[in-house]
């Protein structure tokens, strides 16, 4: 099928022209936001599958990633024109992780699967790493991948947006053996995408965030407070960002729910932890936009009304006070705890997220918006002594996934940090031989 036809059929800026028509056997592509990486490259694995009559491998970052990037391939095949079989319920063996599939003519495969060092293992076929940058183990996936590619001279493209400086996709950014492409957002606009980057760069109200997301660099994290690599530490392909409805029905659940308050400027957030032994799992995160109050009470009590729910605590600073002292009548002050943030209570709070993170005891969805408003959390000197921790605020928020999700660990109380005293020699009663 020629280039010509083609981008008659999907059309194709001239950047995405140039990715569909490489013809290195590894590639690197370091694109910005909303350039059309996942477009583009599914559609080059697409056709190299056609003309090598080769399997073909997507690894996504997560199941929902994974779903959106075989959704492309089913759109490029309906604009080809080209017959294939989907197959969209498998589970991936020994994993609850999803295999989606395209059977195309010729008995190609197209197999679509959130990243894991196990799926990497388990076909041979050339590659596509999709947003390679935000794959929790990247590390084993890429030990993992490699003799899938050694048999029939296997293709690999990889492709994201740059994700700090502490992860394989940043190393290969000078491998030799690579073809190398990196496309920022003003380079693309001057090659026909059609964006306002001025909207864009006002509504993110990150500078920091705006260098690395839209004009692929690969920022320094000397400042931030979770580094990207801590939160890609803790992800998990595995969870979802939807409330786990079933999962709260069940017996012997524990969980902890944290609400972030917000009414116009910022969000409100709803993060709720399962406690398994001795880690907290992701079982929903709601997002509420510039929601009435009535909404809002009611989102955290529908969640309270579950007996799996055993405490929430809320932020109950400024307009959050009322809904507090709401929920607090509602459900009892045993149940609902109203946290009023200082700058004291902030940093106790992150302080106890971050230390949970570095012991591996976080899982949380591998979701964008997630590690964006985590990493947005920054040190900044305080009025006085010390520093403060504080994000810009932007569209998408205010660091309030963070906060809510800091709030949940509170809510579960157990604080992993050292006791403030210890005893200091056994009571009395024990000297005198009563036991």
């Amino acid at each position: 099928m020629s280039l010509e036809r083609i981008s008659a059929c999907v059309p194709l800026l001239p950047y995405q022209r140039r990715a569909v028509d490489q013809e290195a056997r590894f590639t690197w592509n370091c694109w910005a936001r909303q350039t059309g990486k996942s477009f583009t490259f599914s559609l080059r694995r697409l056709l190299r599958g056609l003309a090598r009559r080769r399997n073909q491998i997507i690894l996504s970052a997560g199941e929902r990633q994974s779903r959106e990037v075989m959704d492309k391939v089913r759109r490029h095949c309906q604009a080809l024109g080209l017959w294939c079989e989907w197959h969209g319920h498998a589970f991936f063996r020994g994993t609850s992780l999803r295999q989606l599939e395209a059977r195309l003519p010729g008995g190609v495969r197209i197999i679509g699967l959130p990243a894991n060092p196990l799926t990497a293992r388990g076909f041979t076929g050339d590659v596509f790493l999709d947003e390679f940058a935000m794959h929790g183990e990247d590390e084993a996936i890429w030990s993992a991948l490699f003799p899938t590619l050694l048999r029939g001279s296997g293709e690999l493209d990889v492709a994201s947006t740059p994700l700090g400086q502490k992860n394989v996709f940043f190393r290969l950014r000078h491998n030799p053996r690579f073809a190398h492409e990196t496309v920022p957002l003003d380079r693309a606009i001057g090659e026909g995408l059609e964006v306002d980057p001025d909207e864009l760069r006002e509504a993110l109200g990150d500078e920091t965030a705006w260098r690395q997301e839209f004009c692929c660099e690969f920022v320094d994290e000397s400042t931030c407070f979770l580094p990207y690599d801590l939160i890609r530490s803790c992800q998990d392909p595995e969870l979802d960002t939807a409330v786990d409805w079933a999962r709260l029905d069940r017996q012997r659940v524990e969980a902890f729910l944290g609400v972030d308050f917000g009414r116009v400027r910022d969000l409100t957030v709803l993060w709720l932890w399962e406690r398994i032994g001795g880690v907290f799992l992701t079982r929903g995160v709601v997002v509420l936009a510039a929601a009435p109050f009535v909404e809002q009470e009611e989102a955290v009590a529908g969640l309270l009304r579950r007996s799996a729910v055993l405490r929430c605590a809320v932020d109950a600073t400024g307009l959050g006070g009322p809904l507090a002292e709401r929920l607090q009548h509602r459900f009892g002050p045993h149940r609902v705890e109203a946290v009023v943030f200082t700058t004291a209570r902030r940093n106790l709070l992150a302080g106890r997220l971050r230390l949970r993170a570095e012991r591996g005891e976080l899982r949380i969805p591998v979701d964008e918006t997630i590690v964006q408003d985590w990493h947005a959390l920054a040190r900044r000197p305080a009025a006085g002594p010390g520093l403060r921790l504080a994000a810009p605020r932007s569209s998408g928020g205010h660091a309030d996934r963070f906060w809510a999700a800091a709030l949940g660990l509170h809510a579960a109380g157990d604080h992993p940090e050292a006791p403030e005293w210890i005893t200091a020699e056994p009571p009395a009663f024990a000297r005198a031989g009563v036991w």
